[in-house]
């Protein structure tokens, strides 16, 4: 018997057949308008993807760099919790179900799954890419309205992908707080933007506040060394491009990166990385610069030379947002 498709696979070739009878050129131009759309302001109760042609078109676009920079989230926080999965999971503002597939990437297996959207096309159309993984079948796709007034019933695990930005502070403050209350863990996702990081720091604080613990990225629970305005902490996960990504961003590359910042938090007692890769590697002759934020918390720029003997091979094959030093 053939092994199941890995869920990236799987996901892949489920979008590749939401645009059959949408013309490239019609697909293009919905992008481009929800684009422009996210960039400005949304209130909560206007859900932007309006019927089936705006959401096949939109996740084919963006469902693949939303699962990317999930799954990368989640395999750091599945490092510093060795040997945990969680039992259910509600994916707060999910859509289509993006990060349902990614925690389904990083911890095989089934569990129960509620996806919240105030978008019913969303999570229609969620329903039917779901149908391809047999581990995502039976998940409850739900409408709700996400903000100050939302309840979440307990859970493990509470997953924020992408949504702080659409919500007004207030509404952020609620749902932040929700999902303190009803989950072990929570993992938030935003774009990788100063704007994004602010968001994701802001999330930070009251997780920490509430009494969890910080697993990923940061090797600490207490305040971030970057001082506000100079610079902003994220990441870089790589995505395969489809034809309709190329003919959106007028490139030729078969991949993008898509750059995003995160938290990841726990209830129960987590062991983070010693430090972490905040900017991507410098390889230089001999040498390999790598800039770490640390345990202290400090931000740190250590070199590491052919002297070092394997952690040198380590540091040449290390990549941005890696743990560092490599586990044995």
């Amino acid at each position: 018997m053939n092994a199941p498709a890995p869920p990236a696979e799987t996901l892949r070739a489920a979008l590749a057949g939401l645009l059959d009878g949408l013309p490239p050129r019609q697909a293009a131009q919905a992008v481009e308008r929800l684009i422009a759309s996210y960039r400005g302001a949304t209130p909560t109760d206007a859900p932007i993807l309006r019927d089936r042609a705006d959401v096949a078109a939109y996740a084919a676009y963006r469902m693949p760099a939303t699962f990317e920079a999930v799954r990368s989230a989640l395999e750091a926080f599945a490092q510093a919790v060795p040997g945990w999965a969680p039992g259910s999971h509600t994916d707060v503002g999910g859509g289509t179900g993006a990060a349902a597939w990614a925690v389904s990437a990083t911890w095989g297996g089934e569990r129960p799954v509620t996806v919240l959207d105030w978008a019913e096309p969303a999570l229609a159309l969620g329903r039917e890419i779901a149908a391809a993984d047999p581990a995502l079948r039976d998940v409850r796709w739900q409408r709700s309205r996400i903000g100050a007034a939302l309840t979440l019933e307990s859970t493990d695990l509470v997953t924020v992908s992408y949504v702080l930005n659409e919500l007004t502070v207030p509404d952020r403050t609620a749902l932040v707080d929700a999902a303190a209350a009803a989950a072990q863990a929570v993992v938030i996702v935003e774009p990788g933007t100063p704007d994004g990081y602010a968001r994701v720091i802001e999330a930070r604080d009251r997780l920490v506040g509430a009494g969890f613990h910080v697993a990923a990225p940061c090797p600490h629970s207490a305040a971030c060394p970057i001082a506000p305005g100079t610079d902003w902490c994220h990441f870089s996960a790589r995505v395969s491009r489809s034809s309709l990504h190329r003919q959106v961003k007028g490139g030729s590359l078969a991949y993008e990166d898509e750059k995003f910042s995160y938290v990841a938090a726990a209830r129960f007692p987590v062991a983070p990385a010693p430090s972490r890769v905040v900017r991507r590697p410098q390889i230089r002759k001999g040498q390999v610069l790598l800039d770490l934020c640390e345990t202290e918390p400090s931000l740190h720029r250590t070199t590491v030379t052919k002297r070092h003997g394997d952690l040198y091979k380590a540091a040449r094959d290390a990549d941005w947002g890696d743990a560092w030093p490599p586990a044995p």
